[in-house]
């Protein structure tokens, strides 16, 4: 299982506050919503966790979506990112 925090695709964040993947593949303010029907889109099998708060902002509860994948972290992130690119245009 991979988790896929917000703020990993954020566009708006730095790389030291948790954006994993380049300015140019991530998503402005990505939502929890967002992620879940990208994941749904692209036929992927995931669970969400809404109550939970990324480490880096322990007092914020954005969720997560948990995925199961069997290639590369990033590689996933940079999908998730495309697929919440195509439902916003």
């Amino acid at each position: 299982m991979i988790t896929i925090w917000p703020q990993y695709i954020n566009k708006n964040l730095t790389l030291n506050e948790g954006r994993k993947i380049s300015k140019e593949d991530a998503v402005k303010d990505p939502t929890l919503s967002d992620i879940e029907r990208a994941a749904k889109r692209l036929g992927l099998k995931y669970s969400v966790q809404k109550d939970v708060a990324y480490p880096g902002k322990w007092y914020e509860k954005s969720g997560r979506v948990l995925v199961e994948w069997e290639g590369r972290k990033l590689e996933l992130l940079r999908e998730v990112s495309a697929e919440i690119k195509n439902m916003r245009n």
